[in-house]
């Protein structure tokens, strides 16, 4: 049943990516839909043992709901540190303090964990440089905040965490 689903979400992608049906003239690209059918074969006969390595406790379309939420989300943080990052770049007087901060993470699965470290180095101005078993992550900021350093380390990883925590665990 996992590999099912995994199959339909991977073709529901593919879809997105290619949109295979032109709403003019009502018209569905065969070719398209058939290629999005084997590849989306292809990718559970070799991933899926990968991307499914346990039962979740959640039901498919919850944590799918909950990961529709997330995208805007991201996608909000990323203009947002997008921005920071133009401004320090034409601003000269612009602080910059780089450095590496280690922020843990209540995320237990490998797939969240992953997420998370994906989505900070997502976001300008921040890199997930290593990620220890125990869910421990160093992360590179272009300006780390010399007062209330504690908070905001914590602040670029719950963010995130929480919605991924919804949508993996």
């Amino acid at each position: 049943m996992r590999k099912i689903i995994l199959f339909i979400f991977s073709f529901f992608i593919w879809c997105l990516l290619t949109w295979p049906i032109n709403f003019e003239t009502q018209e569905i690209d065969l070719q398209l839909i058939i290629t999005g059918v084997v590849i989306s074969i292809i990718i559970v006969l070799i991933m899926g043992e990968v991307f499914i390595t346990r039962k979740y406790k959640n039901f498919f379309l919850t944590r799918f709901f909950w990961f529709l939420i997330y995208i805007p989300i991201l996608f909000y943080y990323m203009l947002i540190a997008n921005l920071d990052v133009l401004y320090r770049v034409i601003h000269p007087k612009m602080p910059i303090n780089p450095g590496i901060v280690r922020v843990e993470t209540k995320l237990k699965s490998d797939t969240a964990r992953t997420a998370l470290a994906n989505s900070i180095t997502l976001t300008p101005g921040t890199l997930t440089v290593d990620i220890t078993s125990k869910g421990v992550l160093y992360i590179h900021c272009i300006n780390i905040a010399k007062k209330n350093r504690e908070e905001f380390t914590k602040k670029i990883v719950t963010r995130f965490e929480n919605i991924l925590h919804k949508a993996y665990e």
